[in-house]
């Protein structure tokens, strides 16, 4: 299998991106990796690897698109930056996923634009890992549709289900919407509609408030995304504001330094589980090709688990399974 990789992607490209994909060939035998980027950069940053050349390939994209350039902009006037080439490589049926660390928006715009939309969707969507007490859930959509009508949660409900038994290993994922209360009549129009929408589900609990989130009351949370966005970055913010808050404690002399170094250590061994890099990064559900967006900072092990993650996605045949669901 060769996955094509965005070795210009992320706050710490080249070197994260290519030493996390030089890491996965000691890991699955079965991969090769296509780094895709400006060639110098590349070859010059593989000097500090020892590795099977026979498996790592690099396709020339000399265009970097930066993490705060307008998504649409990039994508049309950097025809040659590493994340059109690498879909481009993908449509082309020359690898068979690409995954990056690199600009969301244009990621999305690129894969939406170039690889379309798998039949029958309406749009596709981020459905973002979100962390709760018994590992990873799904939280849909997370930033890619502001604005979601009732029928597209429908379908953005059956793609993230399907995710979360393929991937996640989670049979029968529950299905909540997050709204302002439980009751049914709780929320805009457009929450209600939706509601009505999933009445026959029987996967479906019902309505659910933010406090429900992290004690896993779904296995798939559906929102628009902008309420989406928020409560993932909030979300992210989380362990390290805990981190922030135990130290301010200490300065205070609320604690001393011992129970200090004590709750960090229990705190870190308890928020292990939420941690991103076990993940890597989640696919763009609706297009046609897998296409895997991590998080800006990824670390090396980040970008391997994002990798090995891009296989599981194409062995499983998720998409064909997506477009059997919906239509």
């Amino acid at each position: 299998m060769l996955i094509a990789v965005d070795a210009a992607g992320g706050d710490f490209y080249p070197k994260n991106p290519v030493e996390g994909a030089i890491n996965v060939l000691e890991e699955d035998s079965s991969i090769q990796i296509l780094l895709v980027g400006p060639e110098q950069i590349i070859m010059d940053e593989l000097k500090s690897y020892d590795y099977d050349s026979s498996r790592v390939h690099v396709l020339n994209a000399p265009d970097v698109i930066g993490m705060d350039e307008s998504p649409a902009t990039a994508v049309r006037s950097k025809q040659n930056s590493s994340i059109v080439v690498g879909i481009g490589a993908l449509k082309q049926g020359k690898c068979d996923a690409f995954v990056s660390a690199g600009n969301t928006g244009a990621l999305l715009a690129a894969s939406t634009f170039i690889l379309g939309k798998l039949d029958g969707v309406i749009r596709p969507t981020i459905a973002s890992y979100y962390p709760t007490i018994e590992g990873f859930r799904l939280l849909v959509d997370a930033g890619a549709n502001l604005e979601v009508k009732p029928e597209m949660h429908v379908q953005f409900a059956k793609m993230a289900s399907i995710y979360c038994s393929e991937i996640l290993g989670i049979e029968n994922p529950r299905i909540g919407l997050i709204n302002v209360g439980h009751e049914e009549e709780k929320g805009t129009e457009n929450l209600k509609s939706t509601y009505k929408l999933f009445s026959d589900n029987p996967n479906f609990v019902g309505n659910l408030e933010g406090k429900d989130i992290l004690f896993a009351k779904a296995d798939v949370y559906l929102t628009d995304g902008l309420v989406g966005n928020v409560t993932l970055k909030f979300g992210e913010s989380f362990p390290e504001a805990l981190k922030m808050m135990i130290m301010s404690a200490v300065k205070k002399g609320a604690i001393d330094q011992n129970d200090a170094i004590t709750a960090q250590t229990v705190l870190s061994t308890a928020l292990d589980p939420f941690n991103y890099e076990h993940v890597g990064g989640i696919p763009f559900l609706g297009v046609n090709g897998v296409s895997i967006v991590g998080h800006g900072g990824s670390t090396p092990r980040a970008i391997t688990n994002m990798i090995l993650g891009a296989k599981k996605c194409v062995e499983a045949n998720l998409n064909d399974k997506i477009v059997e669901s919906l239509n």
